[in-house]
């Protein structure tokens, strides 16, 4: 049986996220839904989940001293890793030491931080199918990966990056040295390393949200979401729908990836699963262990959305990943560099039929910062994909 407290009380229920974008936001409310008091965590002041959790905290979360002052001063039931540039072995000293549970593992966290730990995972100790790569320290060896068998054409990612920051394709000699110089500015701590990959010409990509919650039994059970489709530009998302239609060996195939990942990474709640699909063939791609950008859509397509079902399976508590009606979501980028934006047009986006809109609220907009997004539910996935570019269009973010 699960208790749950009183936020703010001696007996509350005490969640820290680190990391508290526009997903955490969704999480942290959530979280509140069910009676969790929450603690949001960010490198910067007035961070969207900042502006509605109970407490809010800025620290340098790659700092393992600030990381460890923190959490022993507030004392969180579990600490909820929201992004990548994260002090982890600290998290794993904390969990060790018997201080607090990191969601879904501190080993998780530290695996999937990067992805050359996710990736000698699949592709080395379970054997999943993924694309030729090689890790690279400069840009010689760069070069040298591409001519000993990656080929052209290929893409170059930093080792640590979130939402395609730093992420490019290579068609030839003369993309090298820029995708170089990209990559090290995208990455979210400079390191200096990359990830070469060869080229997969799949037909499509998708991600498969897959739950590891408490079943009736007690026992780790895991639960799979309708497959969402994608569409992404420098390796950023820019719409997503769900469901994507697949072929049934396709999805069987993608279901058991995802459970092999996720099994060995272990714990509770939602990972995103990206992979790539031709056919009856997929590759394993990565893998985060919390919710998925493109996953956004599920706040109009799910009954519970992937936030939702995240902070119920973190929680011990029952999930439903039942797909309501068929849905899409679209970018809505800031497209000016400014501090407090304003955003014209929403009553027009929101007179499109069935649709919804989630502004982040993050308080400085760049040229192609995500700062919004549009949703659409409708009768098939087309509908959806339409109305939600139509919605996303007319809002138009301006300096005040």
């Amino acid at each position: 049986m699960t208790t749950l407290g009183t936020p703010l009380s001696p007996h509350a229920t005490k969640v820290m996220l680190l990391g508290s974008g526009e997903l955490g936001k969704e999480v942290l409310i959530a979280l509140q839904r069910l009676g969790v008091e929450t603690i949001a965590v960010d490198r910067y002041d007035n961070a969207p989940g900042q502006q509605v959790a109970h407490h809010a905290r800025t620290i340098t979360m790659s700092d393992p001293a600030q990381l460890k002052a923190l959490i022993e001063a507030e004392r969180p039931h579990l600490v909820v890793p929201e992004i990548e540039a994260i002090a982890t072995p600290m998290l794993e000293e904390l969990e060790a030491a018997g201080t607090v549970r990191v969601i879904p593992t501190a080993r998780a966290a530290r695996l999937t931080m990067d992805r050359e730990g996710i990736r000698v995972l699949a592709a080395e100790t379970l054997g999943l199918p993924t694309s030729p790569y090689k890790f690279c320290n400069s840009l010689d060896e760069l070069q040298a990966a591409i001519d000993a068998g990656i080929g052209y054409p290929c893409i170059v990612k930093p080792v640590m990056s979130s939402s395609g920051k730093g992420q490019s394709k290579i068609d030839g000699p003369a993309d090298v040295q820029k995708a170089w110089d990209y990559a090290m500015a995208g990455g979210r701590v400079s390191h200096g390393r990359v990830i070469v990959e060869g080229f997969i010409d799949f037909d499509y990509e998708i991600t498969q949200l897959t739950v590891r919650s408490v079943g009736a039994d007690g026992q780790i059970t895991t639960s799979f979401c309708d497959p969402i489709g994608h569409v992404q530009v420098s390796g950023d998302y820019v719409e997503s729908w769900q469901p994507h239609p697949m072929h049934p060996a396709a999805l069987d195939k993608s279901r058991q990836i995802a459970k092999a990942v996720t099994d060995n990474l272990g714990g509770q709640g939602l990972f995103g699963v990206e992979l790539f699909v031709k056919g009856q063939d997929v590759w394993f791609s990565e893998v985060s262990p919390r919710p998925h950008d493109t996953g956004l859509v599920t706040l109009c397509t799910q009954h519970q959305s992937e936030f939702e079902l995240h902070a119920r399976a973190i929680l011990g508590l029952p999930v439903d990943t039942t797909l309501r009606n068929p849905g899409a979501s679209a970018v809505i980028y800031g497209g000016v560099e400014a501090q407090g934006i304003v955003f014209d047009g929403v009553d027009e986006a929101l007179r499109v039929p069935n649709t919804d809109l989630r502004l982040f609220g993050k308080p400085e907009s760049f040229a192609k910062r995500r700062m919004g997004v549009a949703l659409a539910r409708a009768e098939d996935v087309g509908t959806a994909r339409s109305n939600a570019k139509l919605a996303a269009s007319k809002v138009t973010p301006r300096k005040a």
